[in-house]
């Protein structure tokens, strides 16, 4: 009888299938590099190559706009990046930590991201690249105050993170009627804030929120939250900035874009919790059947 518990062989098991995997992708990495022609190589550090390709790719992912990209300022700081991080991947691979189990599972992690990503990005593009002027059009027409109606507030604010603005504290100040007796109200209490001026688009709110900023009083106060930020706010103007023509085309195309990335996003995650096989306590977690209680497949 084999005495090795399960979860010894699972774990051995699951690193030696990570180990093949970064070897597997260090050995292309030399191939890639070796092959790589020297009219492609811009630059070597050790036993690496950089390529135009590498390069143009990097950025890419900065988004350095392509008539910036022969700026010898952009490229010397580009160009530095990568050279600094192939020097770093030498000295880490010399200090073999790319035989650690956690730094293997956190290449395994980086790989799944850029596949999933590259899988997400092209489905969204092709059915983006899909959409009709018609759709745009009533796109547009039913979201007035993001074009036609569009408005930019003027306010004075205070932001503190989100995670501080519990729903107890938005309760206590909600009688309060100046940015003042908030700020001191943060202060006792030991929160972090700043407190500085701002402007905010009626095409970043909801119709609701904004048409009733607008009917309520003068010295009202507002709390919204806004990425990792609470804010606090009072409006003091308003200006009409409307936005049409080609510029309202391609601010909706955007738009419809990234509600295109949220809708995949939505389905793909049930899709994928449907697809889950889940295991013990995590079954129940996730409001799903054990598998291991599942009746076999006939």
């Amino acid at each position: 009888m084999n005495s090795r518990s399960p979860s010894r062989t699972i774990r051995t098991n699951i690193t030696l299938a990570l180990c093949c995997f970064a070897l597997m992708g260090c050995s292309r990495k030399v191939e890639e590099n070796a092959e790589a022609p020297k009219s492609q190589v811009v630059a070597r550090i050790g036993d690496q190559v950089v390529t135009i390709q590498e390069l143009d790719n990097e950025f890419r992912s900065a988004n350095v706009p392509a008539e910036k990209r022969n700026d010898p300022a952009a490229v010397k700081q580009i160009l530095g990046n990568i050279v600094t991080r192939k020097y770093l991947v030498q000295q880490a691979l010399e200090k073999k930590f790319d035989r650690e189990p956690t730094v293997l599972l956190e290449i395994l992690r980086a790989r799944e991201i850029v596949l999933a990503n590259a899988v997400g990005s092209r489905d969204v593009s092709e059915k983006a690249s899909a959409i009709a002027k018609a759709d745009i059009d009533r796109f547009i027409a039913s979201n007035p105050l993001k074009f036609a109606n569009r408005q930019i507030l003027s306010i004075e604010q205070i932001a503190l993170p989100a995670n501080t603005a519990s729903q107890a504290l938005i309760d206590e100040t909600r009688d309060m009627n100046s940015l003042d007796q908030v700020d001191q109200k943060l202060t006792a209490m030991g929160i972090a804030h700043s407190r500085s001026n701002g402007a905010l688009s009626s095409g970043d709110i909801s119709a609701d929120f904004f048409n009733r900023m607008l009917t309520n009083q003068a010295d009202d106060l507002f709390f919204v939250r806004s990425d990792q930020n609470g804010i606090f706010f009072k409006v003091k103007g308003r200006e009409s900035r409307p936005v049409d023509g080609e510029d309202a085309i391609r601010m909706a195309r955007q738009l419809m874009k990234l509600d295109l990335l949220k809708t995949e996003a939505s389905m793909t995650a049930v899709t994928a919790n449907l697809a889950a096989k889940y295991e013990g306590q995590y079954a129940e977690i996730m409001g799903k059947q054990s598998s291991d209680l599942m009746p076999a497949q006939k």
